[in-house]
C-alpha cells in the first residue's frame, strides 16, 4: 500500500475564483475537498498565505499541483496561435487585466490553446511554494467532457455552464469550438437573454438541436419551462446521475468543472 503522505504522484488541485478558493486531493480511492472561506477584506494571494498556514490538506507533500482559474479566457485556434503576441491579444480582448501573469493551456482535443490571467501576486505565492504547477482554465475539463459529448446523437448542441453569477455558452463542430463566450448574469432573464442570442447566431433549429444547461442555475425549473418556449429540446445535466453516482458529484459545493475533473480527467 502507497503512503499518500509520502506518493509522489500525489496531486493537489486548487481552484481560484473572484471570490473562492477550494483544495481537493484523494486520499485512496476517496475525494476529499475544502472550500476555504475566504477573509473578504485581504487580497486573494494573503487568504492564500493564510490557507497555507492554518489548512491541514495543505500540509501535506504532494507530486503534482494543478491550479484550476477562473478568469476570462480568450480562445485562440492552434493553428493560429503565437506565443509572443498572446499577452498583447489577451490585454486587447480583456481590459483592466493589470498585474496579473498571462498564462496559456493547449487544448489538443479542441485544436485550440486557452489564454487566460491570474494575479501576479497569486501566481508567486504559488510557484513559491510548489515546484511542480499547471495552471489551467477552470472550464477546460468542462469543455473537453461535453465536446465528446456533442457526438451523441446526430442532432447540434448548445451548452451552457453555470459558475458563480457567470454563464459559459459554448458549442462544438468537427472537434473545434464554433461558439464560445462569457457573461456576467444577475437574473434569469439575462441569462435567456445570452443563451437564445448566441443560438440565434449560430443559426440552429429550435425544433430538433439541443440545449444543454448545467451547473449552478438557479430558478431551475422556471429557466427551462421559458426557454423551452423558444427551444423545444432542453436538457437539465445533473451530474449525479451523468456521473454514475460519483462520491465526488454529491458533495456539497464542489462545482462542476472540479467533478469533471475528477471523474473524466482532462
Amino acid at each position: 500500500m502507497t503512503d499518500n503522505a509520502t506518493n509522489p504522484t500525489r496531486r493537489l488541485v486548487i481552484r481560484i475564483s473572484r471570490n473562492s478558493l477550494s483544495f481537493s486531493t484523494t486520499d485512496g480511492v476517496q475525494v476529499v475537498f475544502e472550500q476555504y472561506a475566504l477573509n473578504s477584506s485581504i487580497s486573494m494571494a494573503a487568504n492564500l498565505r493564510e490557507a497555507l498556514r492554518t489548512v491541514p490538506l495543505l500540509s501535506e507533500k504532494y507530486g503534482r499541483v494543478l491550479v484550476m482559474v477562473d478568469s476570462p479566457v480568450l480562445q485562440v485556434p492552434s493553428d493560429e496561435f503565437v506565443e509572443e503576441t498572446a499577452e498583447a491579444y489577451y490585454h486587447y480582448s480583456f481590459t483592466n487585466q493589470q498585474q496579473r501573469k498571462v498564462l496559456c493551456t493547449m487544448l489538443p482535443e479542441l485544436k485550440s490553446v486557452a489564454v487566460f490571467s491570474l494575479h501576479k501576486d497569486l501566481f508567486t505565492v504559488i510557484t513559491d511554494e510548489w515546484e511542480k504547477v499547471r495552471f489551467i482554465p477552470a472550464a477546460a475539463p468542462v469543455w473537453n467532457h461535453l465536446n465528446q459529448r456533442s457526438y451523441t446523437g446526430s442532432h447540434n448542441k448548445v451548452y451552457g455552464y453555470f459558475h458563480e453569477s457567470q454563464l459559459d455558452v459554448f458549442s462544438f463542430a468537427q472537434n473545434r469550438f464554433k461558439f464560445c463566450n462569457s457573461y456576467m448574469v444577475s437574473t434569469r432573464e439575462d441569462a435567456m437573454y445570452f443563451i437564445l442570442a448566441a443560438w440565434k447566431q449560430l443559426g440552429f433549429a429550435p425544433e430538433h438541436d439541443e440545449l444543454y444547461l448545467v451547473g449552478d442555475i438557479q430558478e431551475r425549473d422556471q429557466m427551462k419551462e421559458e426557454l423551452e418556449k423558444y427551444i423545444k429540446r432542453v436538457f437539465m445535466i445533473n451530474p449525479v446521475g451523468e456521473f454514475n453516482r460519483a462520491r465526488i458529484s454529491q458533495i456539497p459545493g464542489v462545482t462542476y468543472d472540479v467533478v469533471t475533473l475528477f471523474v473524466k480527467g482532462l
